[in-house]
Formats: C-alpha cells, sequence, structure tokens
C-alpha cells in the first residue's frame, strides 16, 4: 500500500511538472540603464529583476495566459500578455521609454506596503540610480539635497551631513537602511550617515510626519536609504565597479560590488574605500583636520521562491575623520593646532599648522574612529492573498573622539551603543476597495562609556514598542489612507560618577563613590514616554496628468538622552551640552496641501505645509551676565536646551519642461521656502533675540538645463551635458539670542557635469562623469554650515570670521558594470 501511495504521489508530481513552462526575455531602453527594473507577472506572487544587460527569465510558471508588468524608476512601466505552454520556453523583448515625469514609482519607505508614489498623500522623493552615479558631491546626503525640494544639510565639512527635513533634523529625521532604523548617536553634529554611499540602489524621501509606521524620531520625515540587492538569476556574475576623484580635497574612491544568483539562492558582496586631505576655498586656504579615511564591507544572502523572500546581510563602516576646531593665528588667519592640555593650553597662543601637514593625506592625532556594525534580516512572504513582513536585526555603534595631543592613544570621548530592532506587519487581503495592515515594531538599546576622559551622556538603557493600524481605500479617481499608532518609550540610567586620575590629570568614570570628592555627574533616572500618533489623508486624481492631494497628521517623538541628560563636553563637536530631565515629548499637528501636474512635456508640483509643534527642544548659548559665552580654556561654549512652541510653514515647487520639439533637452527648476517661528509668548515680536528658530534654511533656487544626445554607434550610446546654478537667499530670520547664530549672506554656485556612455560589450556600459563644482569658487557660508561659527576672535581682516564652505573642485568618476 505504501509504494502505490509513493507512487501515486510521484505520478502526482511529475504531471504538475509536465504542465510548466518558462519564460525568458530582454528589456532595452534608450540608455540602455534597465539594471534595476521590476518584473512580475500581475496576480501572482512571481517577480524578478533584469541582469545588467537586460535579461530575465522564470522557470518553472504553470501554464497559462498572464499580464506581465515592468515598473522602473525614471521609466513608464509596461505591459503584456504572454502565454506560457507546458514544456516551451517562451521569449519575449521589451522595450520602456524615459518617463520624465515618473508617475508609476513604487516606494517602500513612509508606507505599511509598497505603494505608488502618485496614490500617497504626503510627499515622498525618489532619487534613482543614474542620478547618484551622476552625482559628484563629497557624500549621499548632499547628493539627496540636489535631487529633493525641502531637503537639507547641517555640514561639519566634507564628508559629515546631518539631513534636515523642513527646517528640522537630528532625532526629528529618521534614517533607515534597507527598512532598518539607523542608530548611530545621532544626535552627535560631529559625524555622518554611516553607510556605503557606492553601493546605493536608490533613496526615498518622505516629507512630512511619519510617526505613524516607524514611532518616535519620525516626525519630520524619512531618509530611506537602499542597497544594492542581488538581482540576475542566470547563475553568473555579475558586478560594478567605481573610481572617482575629486581636485578640492583630492578624495579618491573606490568602491566594488559582486553579485551571483540562480533561481532560489542569490548573493551580493559590496566594498569601497575613500580618503580625502583637508578641503579647502579662497578665503581660508585648506580647513585644517577635515581630511578622512573612510572603509565599507557588506553582504547579503537571499533565498526566494513563489511566495516571497528572505534576506541575510551584514554591514561594517570604519571611519577615522579629522576633528577641526578652528583655532588660527590672530594676524595670519593661519590655522593652529593644539599642542597642550588644560590650563597649558592657549587657544590663541597656538603653533601654526605647517603647510607639509595641511596638504598631507595623514590625519591628525586629534581626530575620531567611528566604527557601524549592522547583521540583520528582512523576510516578506504571501500567504494565500495577505503578505506578512519581519525585520529583526542588530547594530553597534563604537564612536571614540581622540582629543589629548598629550596623550594621544587616549580617548576623549569613547561610547559604545548596542541596538536590537524589530518589526512584524501584517498586509489583510483586499476587500471592498480597502486594504488593511497591522504591525508593531521598536528597539532596544544599551548604551556605555568605555575608557574615555570627557562623559557628555550617561550610561543608558532604553526599550521602545509601538503598534499601529493603517487602511487605505481606493476607488476610481479617489485613495484615501489613514492610521492610528500608540508607543512607549522606556529610558533609565544609574547614578554615574566621575573623578580625576591623579596620575594623568584627565577625569575618569569611577564605578562606584568611593571618597567625597567624587563627582556624581549624572543621577539616576527612570523615565517612561507615551504617544499616540494618528494620520488621515486624501488623493484625487483628477486625470492621468493631474492630481490633488491633502493630509493631516500627528507626530510623536520623545526627548533623545542629550536633550534629557547631558552634561558634559562632547570634544569632537567642542559643545558643552547641559540637558533637562523633566522635559516632555514633542507633539507635532502638520496639514499638507499638494497639486501635481505631469505630463511628456512638462511637470509641475507644489507642496504646502503647516508645521505646529508643542514642546519643541532646541538649543541656545549659555552666557554670563555681560552676554559673553560660557566657555572652558579651549573656547569649547556651553548650549543648554530649552522647550517651547514651534510654528513652521513653507512650499516647495517644482517646474520642469522638456519641449517635444527639441528631444533629449530638459529645463528643470525647483523653489524652497521654509519659515521657523517660536511661539512662546515671551519671544512675540522679537524676532531674532528669540522668535525664530535655530537652522532653519533660506529660500533655495536650484536651476538646471541638461541636453541628452543619444548616438546610434556601436561604441558611444550617449552623452549628457548639464549647468546648474545653486541659489541661497540671505538669511535674515535667524536665532540671535545669546549669539547663538548670526545673519547670513545670499551665494550662488554654479556647476558643470558632463557624461558619457561607452559600450564596451552587450548590454554594457563604461560610464565616464566628469564635473566642475562651485565653477567660480565663489566664497560663501551656508547658514547650516557648523564650521561658520568655529571663531574666538570678535575680529578679522576683511570681516570673515569663521570658516567658509568648500571651494571650486574638478571632479572625475568612471563607473563600469559587468
Amino acid at each position: 500500500m505504501k509504494t502505490l501511495s509513493l507512487l501515486a504521489l510521484t505520478f502526482l508530481y511529475l504531471s504538475a511538472a509536465a504542465q510548466t513552462g518558462s519564460l525568458r526575455g530582454r528589456l532595452t531602453a534608450d540608455d540602455d540603464s534597465v539594471l534595476n527594473s521590476t518584473i512580475r507577472l500581475v496576480n501572482t506572487s512571481y517577480q524578478t529583476k533584469c541582469t545588467p544587460d537586460g535579461s530575465f527569465v522564470f522557470s518553472s510558471l504553470p501554464a497559462g495566459s498572464y499580464q506581465l508588468r515592468v515598473t522602473s524608476i525614471g521609466y513608464l512601466p509596461a505591459q503584456h500578455t504572454v502565454l506560457i505552454r507546458a514544456n516551451e520556453v517562451t521569449s519575449i523583448d521589451i522595450r520602456i521609454e524615459a518617463d520624465h515625469a515618473r508617475l508609476d514609482e513604487v516606494v517602500v519607505t513612509g508606507v505599511s506596503s509598497a505603494s505608488s508614489v502618485k496614490e500617497s498623500p504626503i510627499p515622498i522623493l525618489t532619487v534613482p540610480t543614474r542620478k547618484i552615479d551622476q552625482a559628484t558631491e563629497s557624500n549621499v546626503i548632499d547628493v539627496l539635497v540636489k535631487h529633493v525640494p525641502g531637503l537639507t544639510a547641517v555640514k561639519t565639512g566634507p564628508n559629515i551631513s546631518k539631513p534636515f527635513i523642513r527646517g528640522l533634523g537630528y532625532n526629528r529625521v529618521l534614517t533607515l537602511y534597507d527598512g532598518m532604523r539607523q542608530e548611530g548617536q545621532q544626535w552627535g553634529d560631529e559625524h555622518g550617515l554611516e553607510v556605503d554611499a557606492y553601493n546605493i540602489d536608490r533613496a526615498e524621501v518622505v516629507k512630512g510626519p511619519s510617526s505613524l509606521i516607524y514611532g518616535s524620531d519620525a516626525l519630520a520625515g524619512v531618509v530611506g536609504i537602499i542597497p544594492s540587492m542581488p538581482v540576475a538569476a542566470d547563475q553568473q556574475l555579475h558586478g560594478k565597479l567605481i573610481t572617482e576623484y575629486q581636485s578640492n580635497n583630492g578624495l579618491i574612491g573606490n568602491g566594488l560590488r559582486l553579485s551571483y544568483g540562480g533561481e532560489h539562492w542569490s548573493s551580493i558582496v559590496r566594498g569601497s574605500y575613500r580618503i580625502a586631505k583637508s578641503y579647502q576655498n579662497a578665503i581660508d586656504g585648506r580647513v585644517y583636520n577635515t581630511g578622512f579615511r573612510e572603509a565599507n564591507a557588506s553582504g547579503t544572502l537571499k533565498y526566494n521562491n513563489e511566495h516571497g523572500f528572505s534576506t541575510l546581510n551584514f554591514t561594517y563602516y570604519n571611519n577615522l575623520q579629522g576633528i577641526p576646531d578652528g583655532s588660527r593665528d590672530s594676524l595670519t588667519r593661519r590655522f593652529t593646532h593644539q599642542i597642550q592640555e588644560g590650563n597649558d593650553d592657549n587657544i590663541k597662543n597656538r603653533p601654526v599648522v605647517p603647510d607639509a601637514s595641511l596638504n598631507s593625506y595623514a590625519l591628525s592625532p586629534l581626530h575620531q574612529h567611528i566604527q557601524h556594525y549592522r547583521l540583520y534580516t528582512n523576510n516578506k512572504y504571501k500567504i494565500g492573498n495577505a503578505e506578512i513582513e519581519a525585520l529583526l536585526g542588530f547594530q553597534q555603534s563604537n564612536r571614540r573622539e581622540y582629543t589629548h595631543p598629550t596623550a594621544p592613544e587616549q580617548a576623549g570621548l569613547s561610547v559604545k551603543l548596542n541596538t536590537v530592532n524589530y518589526g512584524l506587519n501584517y498586509n489583510m487581503p483586499a476587500f471592498a476597495n480597502t486594504t488593511l495592515s497591522f504591525g508593531f515594531n521598536g528597539m532596544y538599546q544599551r548604551n556605555k562609556s568605555k575608557d574615555a576622559t570627557d562623559f557628555p551622556i550617561p550610561d543608558y538603557s532604553l526599550f521602545e514598542g509601538g503598534i499601529f493600524g493603517y487602511a487605505k481605500w481606493k476607488r476610481n479617481k479617489w485613495t484615501l489612507g489613514g492610521g492610528l499608532r500608540y508607543d512607549q518609550r522606556n529610558v533609565s540610567g544609574d547614578d554615574f560618577y566621575t573623578r580625576t586620575d591623579l596620575a594623568t590629570g584627565f577625569d575618569q568614570h569611577a564605578i562606584h563613590q568611593i571618597t567625597s570628592t567624587d563627582y556624581l555627574q549624572f543621577p539616576a533616572f527612570k523615565k517612561r514616554f507615551t504617544g499616540v500618533s494618528l494620520g488621515l489623508g486624501t488623493t484625487y486624481q483628477a486625470n492621468d496628468q493631474i492630481s490633488f492631494k491633502a493630509n493631516i497628521a500627528r507626530g510623536y517623538r520623545a526627548p533623545n538622552i542629550t536633550e534629557l541628560a547631558a552634561n558634559g563636553l562632547d570634544p569632537g563637536a567642542h559643545i558643552i551640552y547641559r540637558g533637562n530631565p523633566d522635559f516632555n515629548p514633542e507633539f507635532s499637528l502638520q496639514q499638507d496641501l499638494g497639486f501635481e501636474m505631469t505630463g511628456t512635456a512638462m511637470q509641475a508640483s507644489l507642496s504646502i505645509f503647516n508645521n505646529n509643534i508643542n514642546d519643541y527642544i532646541f538649543l541656545t548659548l549659555d552666557t554670563d551676565q555681560q552676554g559673553n559665552a560660557l566657555t572652558d580654556a579651549q573656547g569649547n561654549k556651553t548650549y543648554e536646551y530649552q522647550q517651547g512652541k514651534a510654528h513652521l510653514y513653507g512650499l516647495e515647487a517644482i517646474w520642469n519642461l522638456q519641449p517635444p520639439f527639441w528631444n533629449g533637452f530638459s529645463f528643470d527648476n525647483a523653489l524652497t521656502i521654509t519659515y521657523g517661528y517660536n511661539r512662546n509668548p515671551v519671544f512675540k515680536n522679537q524676532k531674532t533675540e528669540g522668535e525664530y528658530l535655530p537652522l532653519i534654511p533660506p529660500v533655495r533656487v536650484l536651476s538646471s538645463i541638461s541636453q541628452d544626445i543619444a548616438f546610434k554607434s556601436e561604441i558611444i550610446s550617449k552623452l549628457n551635458l548639464k549647468a546648474e546654478g545653486d541659489f541661497s537667499g540671505r538669511q535674515n530670520r535667524y536665532l540671535g539670542l545669546n549669539g547663538t547664530e548670526t545673519a547670513t549672506a545670499s551665494y550662488l554656485t554654479v556647476n558643470l557635469a558632463a557624461g558619457l556612455q561607452v559600450r564596451y560589450s552587450k548590454g554594457h556600459n563604461l560610464q565616464f562623469q566628469i564635473g566642475v563644482n562651485n565653477l567660480f569658487d565663489a566664497a560663501y557660508q551656508s547658514n547650516l554650515n557648523r564650521l561658520k561659527y568655529f571663531e574666538y576672535y570678535n575680529a578679522a581682516p576683511g570681516g570673515r570670521l569663521g570658516i567658509y564652505n568648500m571651494g571650486r573642485s574638478f571632479n572625475f568618476k568612471l563607473i563600469a558594470a559587468f
């Protein structure tokens, strides 16, 4: 009987296998850039991506008729009917057409499940691979700032950019890497995003409260970084090599990725290395100690079948970064460097930095060392007509700042942050034009100070979790979405004592109080924060070209550890922080209105926002009774956190033109306006003396003209030329209270770029990119440049106080796909 059953099962299996066939196809486009196209069979779980030459394959498809749909960022979707016959291979060639309007982008950031941009009631912008590849900025955040109106960056040199969305940043902007929140002491000013800029597939930016999906820290929006993933299933090795040089700071960078894929298993390894010396400008010359040395390594192992996929991923980030302090000789304005400690150090009487050091790739002994490790798994599977997504990950951030010239091996700051991230999302089957999603996510953190001499924050433990539900209803021209979320965060720490090490003279952590001279720097604390987030929005698609959007959302953010408990020097930031344990969570109420018009010849959009934040937390400079900044011997200033009521409003407008009579020409324009006010009655009508919020970007206009020229040559496939003007207006609305900020003059930078694609084999191109940033070597200071305030004198020749932004740079980049 068992033998008969086994024979019957074998017969059924062979019969089912005999009813399957295969589908092979190839995509083509004007510029051969089809690598990131997604090919799926509508109303099934079958989905894949194409190889670099545009090829794709589906194996073991049940015989029948399918609707094959192709989507790719920057291209119009394509859909074809294919018939799969048993035991046969069906072939199809598909050409996709460029879509300047990018109507049908599918995003995964800021939504409960993958959704179309045109259906989202809040502004979501994507930056595709080819835009990132064409860019010659110093870091990935600066690349995104060029392409996303409303996104700005607070900078501390070329390699350090902290994202701000509509005037809000730090722990109000959540950064995601492959869907996992990035945790790395992001309250700090002096380090950037711990990601590999050479191995990014695309980026997605959500402008507006996203607490509904992600909880605390997404009050202003989300920057989603999506890394390159294995895409081909042809059992061949594929790769991409990137190399670049930037003349201003001598940046040399190289990145490489290698991927291999079969029917079910695929993998990718990635790596990069970048090195740069100090940057320069026409006013300051080379800005001492702004060089860096950065290395990255990562890998992914992926399993997929007809029901979904699982990935196992790791990343490693290692950055040695200079720490500028801005000290100078008063007469020559040449930079000086610290060689003594404490009261023996006179910041206005230090030795001048030798030219050899200014022009060297060697880092100063005073630098920071940032290491970030990440191990995580992403999972997504169909369960009938439902879908479940799960994430579990661990990440560790090690941050050390070496700030002692007499003991260069002794870290001034050394903190280790361990974080466990988790999340589960269930998308129910659609019914009555409605989709429902439920989920929970959160994290556990443990932060400890290691062998150090400065302790700006205490050791602490943090646990938070949130549950949410989201519904989306779609019918005819209307899409309506809304949801609700509840969050709870618990954070606690024990008594933290410090004492002076008599042998070195430096402070050190005292595990327990032993003598009466031990200093209780951080008393024990235990805090609980809760918050409810909600959102409701709608999109009306008047026709294929015009849509209207409206959204209202309540955001939530718990105070971060520096805002609650800081009490000491962050030596890398050159700031002494003072927190307040009695702070309340921030709650925002934001309204968004949007209009979009898209067409083959012109695209236009307008996004208007109005945001009110209760218990808004901000920094102000501490002064003495005479109004002078409170500083230590090294000139480090003291800043204290305060709470108030904030009001931010503004708009972003885009207008792009591609005349139908002028093939390949594009005239693109973006306008950003942001205003920020402190609505505390004490500051009413006080203007710069407290009424204006800090770090608010000025009016910005970004315009460019570009020309794409396609060739029928077997060798040269495409040439791209671009000229760009980036104008920032004068910022007279600044927080001048106690000298926290000063006015900033307007400035214009002009940039030129050219790109050439050379076909060296079928489906493979070499991409050459050359450009000039800041063509006319304009001397300017951004109001979001922290180095502007690195100044220790009240006057300077020509009145040019502080450090200026980067001057002219000639850039070259080569990209080879194979």
